[in-house]
């Protein structure tokens, strides 16, 4: 599951931590990736709520940081992670931008894990997506995802087709404004086919963020029937 939670604060202007976690536990995910963790001025621990649904290893990127508290993203996952490594994509004069990049020791083999939140102009976005399809390449044949908020609005795809042959299956689904979906600026990308079993929404979400969150299947390529599903990963016989 990939979510841009909008610090907490839904369409209503409402700061309420509890909804995103009660919608976080139904889908159970084995992964989690959260954009927009801001707990700047809130006097409160932000990813608190998540804790016992059992994705208790994590990795955060801070990409700001200021005396009453930071802004930026997260990675959980319900396995262990190895090689975690925070990449600087930022852009002189734009807003902090970090990849959160790591090795996941799934039941079912390793994954390498790219979690991101990119930039809002065009050539930011750019040399941006020109580093991860550098990042997508550094996997050494194990399977990658990249999953986030890639921020790719423009109908040219400049992201999408930056990363294409590294990472040519990804989700297609419309997750923003939240109340009425019309970009595809959230998604989760794979490198192999028959990675990505499925994906959806969950209108439910709406209310609770500006975005909605995007929850993906992911198979592992492996001799395995088992089915590891991702972002939401939930790992299924």
């Amino acid at each position: 599951m990939t979510w841009n939670i909008h610090g907490g604060v839904g369409p209503d202007g409402r700061f309420d931590l509890d909804r995103i976690a009660a919608l976080i536990a139904r889908h159970r995910p084995d992964v989690l990736a959260l954009q927009e963790v801001d707990t700047r001025g809130r006097g409160v621990d932000c990813l608190a709520p998540l804790q016992g649904l059992g994705i208790g290893h994590f990795a955060e990127a801070r990409t700001i940081v200021v005396p009453d508290g930071h802004y930026g993203h997260a990675l959980f996952t319900r396995w262990p992670t190895r090689n975690v490594v925070l990449h600087d994509l930022s852009v002189r004069r734009r807003e902090p931008r970090i990849a959160i990049e790591t090795e996941v020791e799934t039941p079912f083999g390793p994954l390498h894990l790219v979690a991101v939140h990119l930039g809002l102009a065009f050539l930011e976005r750019r040399r941006q997506s020109m580093a991860l399809a550098a990042l997508a390449k550094r996997a050494r044949g194990m399977p990658t995802v990249m999953m986030g908020d890639f921020n790719d609005w423009c109908s040219l795809g400049l992201v999408s087709r930056a990363i294409h042959r590294a990472l040519p299956f990804r989700t297609r689904l419309r997750s923003f404004p939240a109340r009425w979906p019309l970009l595809r600026l959230d998604g989760v990308y794979c490198s192999a086919p028959g990675m990505l079993a499925a994906s959806f929404t969950d209108p439910a979400a709406r209310m609770a963020s500006d975005h909605l969150p995007i929850i993906a299947d992911i198979r592992l390529p492996v001799a395995s029937p088992h089915l590891v599903r991702q972002g939401d990963a939930i790992a299924v016989e």
